[in-house]
């Protein structure tokens, strides 16, 4: 097991062509200000911090598939492996310098990741 958390949450990270530092700094702070979580009144309004959660990222090229036709996703729109290496890594840098729990995948590796989707509840995130 390389990354872990308990409850928080899972962030699956596509880096597409065009993405920049600013473009992944700017998904760090979402992140981590996105109010996902239950207040005691059970209303979406608390970030990740606030609900004392931890943030397990995740490369996950395949997010930047075009699905739009045919029956084959076609993943130009991806960037290099180099570029998006540099920016996940980026981005995991960000969190754990803004937050005490991240947990962090192996990039570009063929991995097994376990999740107990409590709602279910997912959004995409786009900057």
């Amino acid at each position: 097991m390389v990354g872990r958390i308990g409850p928080g949450l899972l962030a699956f990270v596509a880096v597409q062509q065009g993405d920049d530092a600013a473009r992944a700094d700017a998904m760090v702070a979402r992140l981590l200000a996105y109010r996902v979580f239950p207040d005691e009144r059970g209303r979406m309004n608390l970030d990740v911090r606030q609900a004392g959660g931890g943030v397990l990222a995740v490369s996950q090229f395949t997010l930047a598939a075009d699905t739009s036709r045919g029956l084959r996703p076609s993943f130009t729109s991806a960037a290099e492996p180099v570029l998006a290496r540099t920016l996940f890594d980026r981005v995991v840098e960000g969190l754990r310098n803004a937050h005490s729990e991240v947990g962090c995948g192996v990039f570009g590796a063929d991995m097994q990741v376990s999740l107990l989707n409590d709602g279910p509840v997912t959004f995409l995130l786009d900057t």
